[in-house]
């Protein structure tokens, strides 16, 4: 992508996790702090707290946990999300908490997240969470991971010390469908390898934090088939637009050009594209990300909901029954047999789980049988009906295509989330 201002310059979306006091907010605070992301009334209003709390040194954590009770525990209960750029990217960061209480908020934080940034406390190693947090990345198929050994001043910047972390970690991770992994020996509180190299860690010959977030590739479906839900038939009533007809929707998936045939789901037609639009602006190509309105050569009956696919034989499956992994999300239980509102992409129908193969132990990835609901912040693998066809993908292969949400249809509460598989 061309590089030609702020506008142009790419997103980079990550979401850091690791176990209480590890150090992520600090981590966060460091990151806007030497980058010089803050404004001033910002920093005076965090020295300020910090010195009522009788901090003897700036707390930089108080830049990202907003809430009061936050800040009074001194601890994050829920995701906080930080925009800044730097000359080369532009940064959209979820700080999510460490509690297993909350793991529903690491999913919410996670599930939009190019990449994430997991912290490890240099004096205790892999923990639990640690392994929980790299399986919840792994079941919303973030493809990048950073493993930042953290509090490293505090274990005299032990190379031999982070050299076992990192031997764990690989060992721990080596059943997890995670994607590429790097390791970063970092000390949050002091800023050593977050801006600024450490001249305390020598031995050590990769970049800072900040620099790799910089110059990581994000990974996007520009290269994947085309997908775009249909959200908006645009029918206008005018001279000018007399006889037009377009489908509005953003791109999940691929690219799309003028000439290209297209198929329509569940229907089955096909046609080809004979304009693109952004607003009263035509285009020849679009890609992944992009919201559009899409012309076809033929009169077809196509609503909300329908989907437009590159006509390539790689086509989504349509159908009423699917597996999925949720995660749950409310007190109130999960329920078989019970009626929802399901929304996937752009499409809402009602559904109703048949069955609970089993729920999942996230500390050790033990699968446990026979369970008949769920409750807040479980994860299981269950089996999904709907009243009508869904146009679907597995989440590993398209996100889009492949989530939904679970509405509680007398409330409206999102009551949670589920990634489609073909388990």
């Amino acid at each position: 992508m061309a590089n030609n201002g702020y506008l142009d310059m790419q997103l980079l979306r990550f979401t850091t996790a690791g176990s209480v006091d590890d150090g992520k907010s600090t981590l966060i605070g460091r990151l806007l702090y030497d980058s010089k992301s803050i404004f001033e009334d910002q920093m005076e209003a965090v020295e300020s707290a910090s010195k009522s709390r009788g901090n003897e040194e700036v707390n930089l954590a108080l830049l990202t946990d907003g809430l009061r009770a936050e800040r009074e525990q001194g601890i994050t209960i829920d995701v906080a999300y930080r925009y800044f750029a730097t000359p080369r990217r532009k940064f959209i960061i979820a700080d999510t908490p460490g509690h297993i209480e909350y793991t529903r908020n690491m999913v919410t934080g996670a599930s939009t997240a190019d990449l994430a940034v997991i912290l490890v406390d240099a004096r205790h190693g892999i923990m639990e969470q640690t392994i929980r947090h790299s399986y919840v990345a792994a079941l919303l198929a973030i493809k990048q991971i950073v493993v930042c050994v953290n509090k490293m001043d505090l274990v005299d910047f032990s190379e031999d010390v982070f050299a076992k972390i990192v031997a764990d970690y690989k060992a721990m991770s080596a059943h997890l469908p995670i994607g590429k992994v790097d390791f970063i020996p970092i000390s949050a509180k002091l800023g050593d390898n977050v801006v600024n190299k450490s001249a305390n860690m020598q031995w050590f010959n990769g970049k800072p934090l900040l620099e790799f977030l910089e110059t990581v590739e994000i990974q996007n479906d520009t290269e994947e088939a085309f997908r775009m839900a249909v959200q908006y038939v645009i029918r206008p009533i005018s001279d000018k637009y007399a006889d037009f007809r377009g489908y509005a929707g953003r791109i999940a998936s691929g690219k799309v050009k003028v000439g290209d045939s297209v198929r329509v789901l569940p229907s089955g037609q096909t046609s080809a594209v004979v304009s693109l639009w952004f607003a009263d602006k035509q285009l020849t190509e679009a890609v992944e990300g992009d919201s559009v309105t899409v012309c076809l050569k033929d009169d077809i009956d196509i609503s909300r909901g329908d989907v437009l696919c590159a006509d390539n034989g790689n086509l989504p499956e349509v159908g009423q029954s699917m597996s999925l992994n949720i995660c749950w999300f409310r007190e109130t239980p999960l329920q078989l047999g019970k009626r929802y509102i399901v929304r996937h992409a752009t499409q809402e129908v009602v559904g109703m789980f048949k069955a609970i193969d089993y729920k999942i132990d996230i500390n050790s990835q033990d699968k446990i049988a026979d369970v008949s609901q769920l409750i807040m912040n479980d994860i299981a693998h269950v089996q999904l009906k709907t009243a009508s066809p869904l146009v679907f993908e597995p989440y590993h292969t398209n996100k889009v295509m492949g989530s939904l949400i679970i509405v509680d249809p007398d409330t409206n509460d999102t009551l949670g989330a589920g990634m489609i598989d073909r388990e």
